[in-house]
């Protein structure tokens, strides 16, 4: 069986980036060169983590986003199925959890720019294959070919060519800014801000980033910008630490300039909330063995320059 999805709702026009491209594929590009996730020791310099405080409003979708999602201008179930599946594709690659996080954030950032047409979830579906393979270009030493990576229930797959075409969608919409500040920025140094003596920090960061993911789907959580979200999601994982249950949320905020307490004892009173129920769930076996595994490569995302939908077949 097959479905078409031809050119319903974009035209050419849509597709193309203006931008010139060469500097990106030359690797001269600063958006491209620069890792915020990635610093170079465990306890990193206080006026570099509120610089990224300072900055994360420029990676987050506006302040209005989620508000629509309450007034179901936006639909959150949607949303929820599409983070639902990059979930079980991210247990299945054994993809990082920053990795995960990345395609989330695209995604929203996205829906927060361009309208998807109303129709039977294709167009959802293609930009969650489109974010997810860029996220794993960013962040993965190995990517799993455009068609591999839509396994673990994907309803529709995708030719690579109508993929690709919706990777450049997606980095035009992102104006390009695809090395993201989220919370992975934050987590290791609040660690240590908790933790000065380094005892439990592995497992503070391990914790927290375990529980980042188990509370993505929430929309509630599009509310919090990252740095609130790894402040709570490391106390939360101090919640479970033996004799650490005392620490309490309205302390973090001395941790760094610009985090503020009102966020923080919200964010993580929300997080607790759902925590438990989220210990009960249990994400996909990662299963052994890949399929097709191909080098990352930028040079990917550029394709021949007709129409995005130019099919999908079942």
């Amino acid at each position: 069986m097959s479905v078409s999805c031809s050119n319903h709702y974009l035209c050419d026009s849509d597709l193309l980036c203006c931008e010139d491209s060469s500097g990106i594929l030359s690797g001269e590009s600063s958006e491209c060169s620069s890792h915020l996730d990635s610093l170079p020791s465990p306890v990193f310099l206080e006026d570099s983590i509120a610089g990224f405080i300072e900055e994360e409003r420029n990676f987050v979708p506006g302040f209005d986003y989620f508000s629509r999602f309450q007034t179901d201008s936006l639909d959150a179930s949607a949303r929820e199925e599409s983070v639902a599946w990059i979930l079980k594709v991210q247990a299945y690659y054994a993809f990082q959890p920053l990795t995960t996080f990345l395609a989330v954030n695209y995604l929203d950032r996205f829906l927060d720019s361009r309208q998807l047409p109303q129709t039977d979830g294709w167009p959802m579906q293609l930009l969650s294959v489109a974010c997810l393979s860029l996220a794993a270009k960013m962040e993965e030493p190995l990517v799993p070919a455009l068609l591999d990576l839509q396994v673990e229930g994907a309803k529709y797959i995708f030719e690579p060519r109508t993929i690709r075409r919706m990777e450049l969608l997606v980095l035009t919409v992102l104006d390009w800014r695809l090395r993201s500040i989220t919370p992975f920025s934050f987590i290791d140094f609040f660690a240590c801000k908790l933790d000065p003596t380094g005892n439990f920090t592995g497992l503070l960061i391990s914790r927290a980033s375990e529980i980042i993911l188990s509370n993505i789907q929430e929309a509630s959580f599009l509310a919090y910008r990252p740095s609130c979200i790894a402040v709570a999601a490391i106390l939360c994982a101090a919640n479970e630490i033996p004799n650490w249950s005392l620490v309490r949320p309205e302390h973090a905020e001395s941790w760094c300039e610009g985090l503020i307490k009102e966020k923080i004892i919200g964010c993580y009173q929300l997080m607790q909330e759902l925590v438990v129920d989220n210990n009960r769930r249990k994400l996909p076996k990662v299963l052994p063995q890949l399929r097709v595994m191909i080098q990352p490569r930028v040079a990917l995302i550029f394709g021949e320059r007709k129409g995005l939908f130019g099919g999908a077949v079942l």
